[in-house]
C-alpha cells in the first residue's frame, strides 16, 4: 500500500484489494477490529502495516470503521461515505464487496485509457525523432553532394534544409520547449488537477468524445448500482454519484436529470431526456425500478458500458496505429523523394554528357 507519511491516496487496485478483504472478513463473522488486526499482521510492507496500525488504533477508540479509515487519510471521500452508509444500514459487508468491484472496474478503465493514450504518444515521439534526424543530420549531407555536383537544393528540399538549420542553430530553445511539453504531459498524468483537465479536454474532442461519454455513463451506472444497493433513495444516490463521474459534461447531464425529476418526470424518462443513457438502457432501468431490482439492472448497464469502453479503446488504437505509420511513411518519403529525384536527374545528365 501507499506510504501514509506522504499522505498519498491509495490506488484503485489497493482500494479494491482492501475492500475485498474487508468484505470477506465481515462475511466470515469476524469483526472489523479483528479484521484490521489480521490485515496488519499480514501486511506485505511496513507502509501498509503503518496504515493498518493507525486504523486499528482509531477503531479501538471510536468503534466505527468509517471514522478509523478516515483518520488514515489515504482513502477517498466516496469510500468513507459509503462505509458510513454501510455501517448505518448494517450492510457493511455488502457495501465493501460492491466497492471492491467498483474500484476494480475503475482500475480497468484507467488502464484502458493509459493504453489508448500512451501508444500514440510513443509513436509521435518516434516520428519526431526520425524526422529530426533526417532534416538535421541527413539533409546537410545531401546538400554537400549537390554542391559537389555543381547544383543546389531547391523548392521543398531547400525548405526542409533551412528548417533543419534553424532547428540546429536554436537547438537549446527547442529542447527547452520540448522539456516544457514533457513537463505538461507528466503533470497531466501524475497530478489530480492535471488528470481532471485532460479528461475535461478529452470529453470535448471529436475523436475521444464518445469514448469518454461511455466511460462517464458506465461510472454513473456503477455508482448508482452501489448507492442503491446500500439502501440510499434515488435522490441521495444521484447526488452521491454526481461526485464520481469526474466528467463536466456528465455532471451537467446529472443536474438536468435531477431537475427533470424535481419537475415530476419519472426516473427512466429523465435519464433518456438528459442523455445519460440511450433508449434501451433507460427502458432497462425503468423495468428494474418497477420490479424492485434497480441496483441489479444498474450493475448490468455498468457491465455493458465497460464492454463498450473496451471495444472503443481497441477500435481507437486500431485506427491510430496504421494512421500514424502512414503519416510517418508519407513524411519520410516526401523528404527523401524531394532530394533523390533531383539528384537522380543530375546524375542522369552527367551520364548522358
Amino acid at each position: 500500500m501507499a506510504s501514509n507519511e506522504k499522505i498519498k491516496m491509495l490506488s484503485n487496485t489497493e482500494l479494491s484489494a482492501f475492500c475485498d478483504q474487508m468484505a470477506m472478513i465481515l462475511r466470515s463473522g469476524i469483526s472489523a477490529a479483528e479484521g484490521i488486526t489480521i490485515l496488519k499482521e499480514d501486511a506485505a510492507t511496513p507502509e501498509a502495516a503503518g496504515i493498518f496500525g493507525m486504523i486499528e488504533t482509531e477503531l479501538e477508540e471510536t468503534g466505527q470503521l468509517h471514522l478509523a479509515i478516515k483518520a488514515a487519510k489515504v482513502f477517498p471521500k466516496y469510500l468513507l461515505d459509503m462505509a458510513e452508509i454501510g455501517e448505518s444500514s448494517g450492510k457493511l459487508d455488502e457495501v465493501m464487496a460492491s466497492l471492491a468491484k467498483y474500484y476494480e472496474r475503475e482500475e480497468n478503465i484507467t488502464k484502458g485509457i493509459k493504453n489508448a493514450v500512451t501508444y500514440p504518444f510513443v509513436m509521435i515521439a518516434m516520428m519526431v525523432v526520425i524526422i529530426l534526424i533526417l532534416i538535421i543530420k541527413v539533409m546537410p549531407i545531401f546538400n554537400q553532394v549537390f554542391i559537389q555536383l555543381g547544383s543546389e537544393m531547391t523548392g521543398f528540399s531547400r525548405g526542409v534544409l533551412n528548417l533543419g538549420s534553424v532547428l540546429s542553430r536554436y537547438s537549446v530553445v527547442f529542447i527547452a520547449v520540448l522539456a516544457v511539453l514533457a513537463g505538461l504531459l507528466i503533470y497531466c498524468i501524475k497530478s489530480r488537477r492535471g488528470r481532471a483537465s485532460f479528461r475535461a479536454l478529452a470529453a470535448r474532442l471529436p475523436f475521444t468524445r464518445k469514448l469518454f461519454a461511455s466511460i462517464a455513463s458506465g461510472r454513473f451506472a456503477s455508482g448508482m448500482a452501489l448507492t442503491l444497493s446500500s439502501g440510499l433513495d434515488m435522490d441521495e444516490s444521484l447526488a452521491m454519484t454526481a461526485r464520481l463521474v469526474d466528467n463536466p459534461v456528465m455532471e451537467e447531464k446529472i443536474r438536468r436529470c435531477q431537475q427533470l425529476i424535481a419537475e415530476g418526470t419519472n426516473f427512466s424518462d429523465a435519464l433518456l431526456k438528459s442523455d445519460i443513457f440511450t433508449g434501451i438502457y433507460s427502458k432497462m432501468v425503468s423495468v428494474g425500478f418497477k420490479t424492485g431490482s434497480a441496483d441489479e439492472i444498474m450493475q448490468k448497464v455498468a457491465d455493458q458500458y465497460e464492454a463498450e469502453v473496451d471495444g472503443r479503446i481497441d477500435h481507437l488504437i486500431g485506427i491510430l496505429e496504421p494512421s500514424l505509420v502512414a503519416v510517418l511513411s508519407i513524411l519520410v518519403g516526401m523528404i527523401l523523394l524531394s532530394v533523390m529525384l533531383p539528384l537522380l536527374g543530375i546524375m542522369s545528365g552527367i551520364s548522358a554528357f
